[in-house]
């Protein structure tokens, strides 16, 4: 009965991994207070809530290149034309792009979604009830990771228990089921999150999703790119622009 000793750290595990991430997934849900009922939102406002920083960073530089302000090449570099920026978030991009006046657009999306503008971005949208916090999208994040743990730590002392010398009374099958158990547990419950909170959480809070719902995209280029993402981009070498580099973050 050696095998119970494996046993029990699993079912624990699965235990205290899952419960966490169900009271994630409640405080990620639970509806917060609006602070200004009947406002609309600006395209930045919109971005934000559809794709996060690195959706409001792609919907500056396309502003910023169809004003004239800013050429993006389909080599993925971009240059400036005109070195004064409209607001803090174009101010943030020229900062990025440093006095040389060139960078590759994957180095200015990241810095750009990193910078103070954006964050000021999301604490007026979580301050107003229409984003998620970012301490509930961490939580929520955390918790899968946790889960996503729990379910290599029962996998690896599932074999162990395998491969211990057999016991009387008990067959490797037996200990099988009983491992599966907390292991259809924990996958369970990541494919759930997967489904219900992808993608860990959503930015828009659910009166910030009403909102987007809202939103015609049909007559603004830039409106629909702040919803869609690239998707509503139609031009080749722009999409293959904003495209470029950008392997370890997704905002589509």
């Amino acid at each position: 009965m050696f095998w119970v000793l494996f046993l029990l750290p699993a079912i624990v595990a699965a235990g205290l991994s899952c419960g966490r991430l169900c009271l994630a997934a409640v405080a990620a849900a639970r509806p917060r207070p609006r602070t200004d009922e009947g406002r609309g939102l600006s395209c930045y406002e919109a971005a934000f809530l559809a794709g996060g920083p690195y959706r409001v960073a792609d919907l500056t530089l396309v502003s910023m290149h169809r004003a004239r302000r800013l050429l993006l090449a389909h080599t993925g570099w971009a240059t400036v034309v005109d070195p004064e920026g409209r607001d803090d978030l174009e101010r943030s991009v020229l900062a990025v792009i440093g006095p040389g006046g060139q960078e590759r657009i994957a180095a200015i999306r990241s810095g750009t979604a990193a910078a103070d503008a954006m964050h000021a971005l999301a604490d007026r949208l979580a301050g107003a009830g229409l984003a998620v916090p970012d301490a509930v999208r961490a939580g929520v994040g955390a918790s899968v990771r946790t889960v996503r743990g729990a379910t290599y730590l029962i996998a690896s002392l599932a074999t162990a228990a395998l491969l211990m010398p057999g016991e009387g009374g008990t067959g490797r099958a037996e200990i099988a089921a009983w491992f599966a158990l907390p292991l259809v547990l924990t996958l369970g419950c990541l494919a759930i999150a997967r489904v219900e909170i992808h993608p860990y959480t959503r930015w828009a809070s659910p009166d910030g999703q009403e909102l987007l719902g809202g939103l015609d995209t049909t007559g603004d280029p830039l409106t629909a790119l702040a919803v869609r993402g690239l998707r509503a981009v139609d031009d080749p070498q722009l999409r293959s622009a904003l495209t470029s580099g950008r392997f370890a973050h997704r905002s589509q």
